[in-house]
């Protein structure tokens, strides 16, 4: 037995970059549809906030180089590439109530958020 051959290690298999729920993807069918015809959702990770980072979203007209491609049902968002290792694994969701309605984050890297929920940590 050749000892200087170890065996192949197993990959481990890593979570989706980012997944919708029914919710978020009703709520960007409808924005694709209308206001925002022609245009992607680019999320990103930006510094804000007593906890230090915040989930950015902004729309533009194409992919640039810097971009990763998340495809769930029949939908593109983009995710900014330097955001990734901090979203690995994030549910988006779109949520509605009687005061606020809007995109909520479930990400399984948080290690904890700001107060208001503005901002939060890995």
């Amino acid at each position: 037995m050749d000892i200087t051959q170890a065996p192949a290690a197993k990959k481990r298999e890593l979570p989706p970059l980012m997944t919708l729920t029914d919710a978020a993807v009703d709520r960007l069918r409808r924005l694709y549809a209308s206001a925002e015809h022609g245009k992607l959702l680019r999320i990103s990770v930006g510094t804000k906030g007593c906890s230090g980072m915040s989930y950015e979203m902004g729309w533009v007209e194409e992919p640039s180089a810097a971009d990763e491609i998340v495809k769930s049902h029949d939908l593109t968002v983009l995710v900014d590439r330097k955001a990734t290792l901090f979203l690995i694994g994030t549910v988006m969701d779109y949520r509605e109530d009687k005061l606020t309605s809007g995109f909520t984050f479930e990400n399984p890297n948080e290690k904890g958020r700001c107060g208001c929920g503005e901002s939060f940590h890995v």
